[in-house]
C-alpha cells in the first residue's frame, strides 16, 4: 500500500481518518470526494425498482422523468501514480467518507502472487456479497460459480456473461443503497477479473455505483486504457513536501533536510521513510545508500520469476524503489529470529488467509512476535489482520532472505494448500531452484483448469511457468507453443510474439515450429498491422509448403483474412500463387474452399456455392466450424444460408473464448442484410467489448462500422456518424480498405435519410477510386445502388452510370443474384424516365431476394414513385404497401416517412399504426421496448442487451410516455408478432 505521511507503524484497530493526514493532495482528494458524494447522494433514475425483473409496470404518461445521466460525476475514476504518491491513502480516505455518508465499500487490492489465478480479484471483491451472487438469475450464478471454481466447470465459459452477472450484482446492490467499488494495485489483478470489471465499467452510467482504481505510471489496464478519466499524482511541490517532513516525530534540519529533499524528488513515501531512517541514524547522519544483499531483484517481478536468479549488487543512481527497499532492508538486520521468519513467511503469502495462516507457522495477529517489525514501521495490524505497509517491504523481506529460507516458506504454504491445487501449484513452482517435471504437470494442470473458467491469461501464465520448469526442451517447446495459443485470447499479441519466439530458440520441430508461427498468424491478422502481418504468414506459409503443406494452408488461411481486410490485390497474387503449390489434398478441402472465398469470392463463385452443402454436412460433424460455413455463404452472397449457420452455431456451440473469429464481422454483416437489425447490434456490442478489452482495434472497427450502419437506416444519423468516424479513426484506410468502406456507406446512408444526397454521393463516392473502380473487391459492390440514388438527386448522374457500368462488367457471370438485383436497381434509377421499368422489374424477379428485405425494399419503393409519377396510381399502391410494411418492421424511420409520403400521394389512406409509436424512440429503447412486449424481464433483457436491470428500467420508465401507455402490460397489445429470432425466453 502507498503511504502518504504520519506514522503508521504506530496504527492498531480501526484506520483513522486519513484525510487528516494528507498533505498536498487538496485537489486530488476534492475529485475522488466528488465522485463518492454523487454515489451517496443517489442522484439516479427515480425508478428504485427497476433492476428488479418486471418492474416498470405503470408510470404516469404525463410525469417528469428523471434523467438517468443526471450523475454529474464520473461513475470510473482510475488513480495513478508512482510507488509511495499516496494512492492507496487517497482511496482508503474517499472509502471512509462513503461509508460515513452510508455507501456499501467493496473493495479488492491487487496481488503479485495471486496475478496467475484467474478471477481471484474479483473472488475478493465479492466474497462480502456472497448471498447476493446467489440470487442472480440462473445462468449469471452459474457463469460467477464457473469463474470462481465453484462446482464442476462449464467446457466453454461465456466470458461475457460473467461481465452482466458482475453489472447485474453492481446494479442490484446499487438499488439497495449506493456502492463504492474500490480496486487498488489493480496492475497486479489478474487480467480476467479486469476484464469483468472493465465490461461492468462500460455501463456503470445512470447507477449508484461508482469504480475508484488505483494502479501505478506506466502499467497497462485493459479495458481501463480509453475513455476512462485519470487522475494523476504527481510528485508534491516543494511547500508540501516541508510540510510532510515538519508532521515527523523529529523533523530533519540543515543538510540532512535539503538531502531527504532531492532524493525523494517530492514522493510522500520516500519522504517519510527517508526521514525516518535520518532520525534512526542521527540527525546529522546521511540517508543510508549501502547496497542491499546480493539477492536481491527487482521488485517488480513476481517471486516464481526470481527464485532461481540472482545479480550483483546494484552500482551507480538508482531509482528511487531501489532505494527505499534498501532502507526497508536495513531494518530487518536488528530484528529477533522469529519476527524475520515470520515476516518471511507473510512475504510469501502475500497477504493473509487465516485459513492458512496459521497452520503455516504464521503468527497470530496480537502475537508479540509482531511487535518488532511494528515499531520499524514494516508492518500495520488491524484487529485480526497483518500487512505489509507498503509492497516495497513485502519485497524487501522476501529478496533479503537466503533461497533456502524463501523454499522453505513456499513449501510450507504447499502443504497447506494441498485441497486448493492451483494456489499449491504456483508455492512449489517459486519454491524450485532448477527443472522439476512434476510441479511443470501440475502447473499444466492448472492451466487446464483456468482455460475452462475463461482465466486465459492466468492459464498462458501458467504455461509459461511450467515451460521454464520442464526437464527436456522439447516439452518446454510444446508447452511454450500452448501458452501462445492460450495467449491469443488475451489479445496481446507482444505476449504471443515472446512466447513463440522461446518456443522456436528451444526446438528445431518443424511441427511445432509451424504451431508457434499459426498461432502468432491467428492474433496478428485481427490487428491493423495488415501489410507486416501478410508478408509475415504468407513467407512463412511459402517456407513450409513443400515440407509442412498442412500447417502452410493453415498461415495461407490466416493470411487470407488478413487479404481481405486490408483489400489489397498484389496480396490475392499471392495467395492464389502459393494455394496452387500446396497439394489438393481432399482433406484440405474446408480450408483451401476457405482461402478462396475469402481471398476472392467472386472468381469462380458458382463452384464454390456448389461445395456449401458438402461443406454444411460435415460442420453438422463439426460444430465449431459452424462459424467458418456461416462467414463463406455471407462472402458468396448466399446470406440466408450464412444467418441458418449462425443460428444454429448459437444453439449448439458457444464460442471458444473471449475474440472474436476472422472475419467475425461477417456476423453482424449477416443480420444487418436480412433485416435482423437488433441482433446485428447486440453481436457489435459483444465484439466492441471483446475487442476493446484485447486491444483489437480492427475488430472494434467493424463492429463500428455495422453498427453504423444500422443506425443510418433507422434515422438516428448522430450516434451513426459518430459510430463511423470511431471506425475511421481506429484503422487506415490504406491497410484496412473493408472497415473504410464500409464506414462511408454508413456515412453516406446516413446523410441520405437526413435528405442531404449531396454529401451522400461524395461519401459514397470515396467507396470507389477516382477512375470508377472499387476500392475494397467486395466492400464496395453492394454500394452500386445507393450510389445511384444519391447521383440522380445530386446532378451527378453521367459519372454514377460509369461506375456502375464498370461493375457490372467486371462481375460479369460472377455476380450473386443479390449483386445482380442491386445493378439494375442502380441501372433502373439512372435510367431516361421511359427507360427504367424493366430494370426495377429485373431488381424484383427473383423470390430469393426476399431475403435482403430493406435493399429490396428500396427497390420497391423506386419502382412505385417511377409508376406513381407516371399516373399508374394503381400499379403503384401494391409495392407502396409492401414497402412501407417492410420499413416500419425494420424500424427504418426515415425510409418510413418517405414511403409514407408517397403512399398518401398516391391516395392510400395511411393511418399510425401502433408499430409506428416506436419511430420516436432511440434504437435501444425499440430493442427494450421489443424484448419487454414479449415477455422478457428487464434481468433477461440486461443480460441479451449487456445492459444492467436499472438501465432497461429506465428505458423502459422514458418510452412509456411517448408510447401513451402507462402499464408494462399493456406493451404485447401495443406490438404484435412473434418473439425476433435468437430471442427467447430463459
Amino acid at each position: 500500500m502507498d503511504e502518504q505521511a504520519g506514522d503508521p507503524g504506530a496504527v492498531r484497530g480501526p484506520e483513522p481518518d486519513t484525510g487528516e493526514l494528507i498533505v498536498g493532495r487538496d485537489a486530488e482528494l476534492a475529485r475522488l470526494f466528488r465522485a463518492v458524494d454523487a454515489v451517496s447522494a443517489g442522484v439516479v433514475d427515480a425508478v428504485s425498482a427497476a433492476g428488479s425483473g418486471p418492474a416498470v409496470d405503470s408510470v404516469s404518461a404525463t410525469g417528469s422523468v428523471p434523467a438517468v445521466d443526471s450523475v454529474s460525476a464520473e461513475p470510473v475514476l482510475v488513480l495513478v501514480g508512482d510507488m509511495g504518491t499516496g494512492k492507496s491513502t487517497l482511496l482508503g480516505s474517499a472509502a471512509l467518507r462513503a461509508e460515513a455518508r452510508g455507501a456499501r465499500v467493496l473493495r479488492a487490492d491487487g496481488s503479485e502472487s495471486e496475478s496467475g489465478l484467474a478471477f481471484s480479484a474479483l473472488h475478493q471483491l465479492l466474497r462480502p456479497v456472497r448471498a447476493e451472487v446467489d440470487g442472480l438469475p440462473e445462468r449469471q450464478r452459474t457463469a460467477i460459480h464457473d469463474a470462481f471454481g465453484v462446482g464442476p466447470a462449464t467446457a466453454a465459459p461465456d466470458l461475457m456473461l460473467i461481465g452482466v452477472a458482475v453489472l447485474s450484482l453492481l446494479s442490484a446492490l446499487g438499488d439497495e443503497g449506493p456502492v463504492l467499488v474500490v480496486l487498488d494495485d489493480a496492475q497486479w489483478c489478474d487480467r480476467a477479473s479486469l476484464d469483468a470489471l472493465a465490461f461492468a465499467a462500460r455501463r456503470l452510467r445512470g447507477e449508484r455505483v461508482t469504480l475508484l482504481i488505483g494502479a501505478r505510471v506506466g502499467d497497462p489496464l485493459p479495458g481501463f486504457e480509453r475513455h476512462v478519466p485519470a487522475l494523476v499524482l504527481g510528485p508534491l511541490d516543494d511547500a508540501s513536501a516541508g510540510r510532510l517532513l515538519d508532521r515527523r516525530p523529529v523533523p530533519p534540519s540543515g543538510r540532512t533536510r535539503t538531502q531527504i529533499l532531492d532524493q525523494a524528488g517530492g514522493n510522500p513515501l520516500a519522504l517519510a521513510e527517508l526521514a525516518r531512517s535520518a532520525a534512526a541514524h542521527g540527525a546529522s547522519a546521511t540517508p543510508p545508500t549501502a547496497d542491499p544483499p546480493s539477492t536481491r531483484l527487482s521488485s517488480t517481478r513476481p517471486p516464481s520469476a526470481e527464485l532461481s536468479s540472482a545479480g550483483p549488487p546494484t552500482t551507480g543512481p538508482l531509482p528511487l524503489t531501489d532505494r527505499l527497499e534498501r532502507i526497508f532492508a536495513a531494518r530487518l538486520d536488528d530484528l529477533p529470529a522469529s519476527t524475520t521468519r515470520a515476516l518471511l513467511l507473510l512475504a510469501a503469502m502475500d497477504g493473509v488467509d487465516s485459513v492458512i495462516a496459521v497452520p503455516a507457522g504464521l503468527p497470530h495477529a496480537d502475537d508479540d512476535a509482531w511487535l518488532p517489525a511494528e515499531r520499524a514501521g514494516l508492518i500495520r495490524r488491524t484487529g485480526r489482520d497483518v500487512r505489509f505497509r507498503h509492497p516495497l517491504v513485502r519485497s524487501a523481506v522476501y529478496h533479503a532472505a537466503s533461497f533456502d529460507a524463501r523454499r522453505a516458506a513456499h513449501l510450507a504454504l504447499a502443504e497447506i494448500l494441498r485441497d486448493e491445487p492451483d494456489r499449491r501449484a504456483w508455492h512449489l513452482a517459486a519454491a524450485s531452484s532448477r527443472p522439476d517435471a512434476a510441479v511443470s504437470a501440475e502447473l499444466e494442470r492448472t492451466a487446464g483448469r483456468a482455460r475452462r473458467r475463461g482465466g486465459y491469461a492466468a492459464a498462458a501464465k501458467a504455461l509459461q511457468r511450467a515451460a521454464e520448469l520442464a526437464p527436456r526442451r522439447e516439452e518446454s517447446a510444446r508447452l511454450l507453443v500452448e501458452a501462445a495459443a492460450t495467449a491469443v485470447f488475451t489479445g496481446d499479441i507482444g505476449w504471443v510474439e515472446e512466447l513463440a519466439a522461446a518456443a522456436r530458440a528451444r526446438t528445431d520441430d518443424a511441427s511445432l515450429l509451424a504451431s508457434a508461427a499459426v498461432q502468432t498468424g491467428r492474433l496478428a491478422a485481427l490487428t491493423v498491422r495488415h501489410t507486416v502481418v501478410f508478408s509475415r504468414l504468407a513467407d512463412a506459409a511459402g517456407q513450409l509448403a513443400v515440407s509442412r503443406p498442412a500447417d502452410a494452408l493453415d498461415l495461407l488461411a490466416a493470411a487470407a483474412v488478413v487479404r481481405y481486410y486490408s483489400g489489397e490485390e498484389r496480396q490475392r497474387h499471392r495467395v492464389q500463387a502459393l494455394l496452387r503449390r500446396l497439394p489438393d489434398d481432399a482433406s484440405d478441402a474446408w480450408l483451401r474452399t476457405w482461402v478462396r472465398a475469402v481471398s476472392d469470392p467472386f472468381d469462380g463463385r458458382a463452384g464454390l456455392v456448389s461445395l456449401l452443402p458438402r461443406l454444411a454436412a460435415e460442420a453438422e460433424r463439426r460444430p465449431d466450424r459452424l462459424i467458418t460455413l456461416a462467414i463463406m455463404a455471407w462472402l458468396l452472397d448466399e446470406t440466408p444460408y450464412a444467418v441458418r449457420a449462425v443460428d444454429e452455431a448459437v444453439g449448439r456451440w458457444e464460442p471458444r473464448g473471449p475474440l472474436p473469429e476472422g472475419l467475425g464481422g461477417a456476423v453482424a454483416w449477416a443480420y444487418v442484410e436480412q433485416g435482423r437489425w437488433d441482433q446485428a447490434r447486440e453481436f457489435c456490442a459483444r465484439t466492441t467489448t471483446v475487442g476493446s478489452t484485447a486491444g483489437l482495434d480492427h475488430a472494434v472497427a467493424c463492429a463500428a462500422s455495422a453498427d453504423a450502419t444500422v443506425l443510418a437506416f433507422r434515422g438516428d444519423t448522430s450516434a451513426a456518424r459518430s459510430r463511423a468516424a470511431d471506425a475511421l479513426a481506429l484503422i487506415d484506410p490504406l491497410e484496412s480498405r473493408s472497415v473504410s468502406v464500409r464506414a462511408r456507406r454508413a456515412l453516406g446512408a446516413a446523410a441520405a435519410s437526413e435528405g442531404a444526397h449531396e454529401t451522400a454521393y461524395h461519401q459514397l463516392r470515396m467507396v470507389f477510386t477516382a477512375d470508377g473502380a472499387p476500392v475494397h473487391y467486395h466492400a464496395s459492390y453492394p454500394a452500386l445502388a445507393d450510389l445511384a440514388a444519391a447521383a440522380v438527386r445530386s446532378g451527378h448522374r453521367e459519372e454514377a452510370a460509369v461506375i456502375v457500368e464498370r461493375g457490372a462488367r467486371a462481375l460479369a457471370d460472377n455476380a450473386s443474384p443479390r449483386l445482380r438485383a442491386l445493378i439494375s436497381r442502380a441501372r433502373g434509377l439512372l435510367a431516361d424516365a421511359g427507360d427504367a421499368e424493366p430494370h426495377f422489374r429485373v431488381a424484383l424477379a427473383d423470390p430469393v431476394l426476399e431475403h435482403w428485405p430493406f435493399e429490396r425494399a428500396q427497390t420497391l419503393l423506386d419502382l412505385a414513385e417511377w409508376l406513381r409519377r407516371r399516373r399508374r396510381v394503381a400499379e403503384a399502391r401494391p409495392p407502396l404497401t409492401e414497402a412501407l410494411e417492410v420499413f416500419r418492421r425494420l424500424g427504418a424511420r426515415p425510409w418510413t416517412e418517405r414511403a409514407r409520403a408517397e403512399s398518401r400521394a398516391a391516395g392510400l389512406d395511411v393511418t399510425d399504426s401502433a408499430p409506428d409509436a416506436l419511430t420516436g424512440l432511440s434504437p435501444q429503447q425499440r430493442q427494450i421496448i421489443g424484448l419487454a412486449a414479449r415477455g422478457l424481464t428487464n434481468r433477461e433483457i440486461g443480460e441479451r442487451l449487456f445492459l444492467s436491470p436499472r438501465t432497461v428500467g429506465s428505458h423502459l420508465y422514458r418510452s412509456f410516455p411517448k408510447l401513451g401507455i402507462t402499464a408494462r402490460s399493456q406493451l404485447r397489445d401495443l406490438i404484435e408478432g412473434p418473439l425476433p429470432t435468437g430471442c427467447h425466453r430463459e
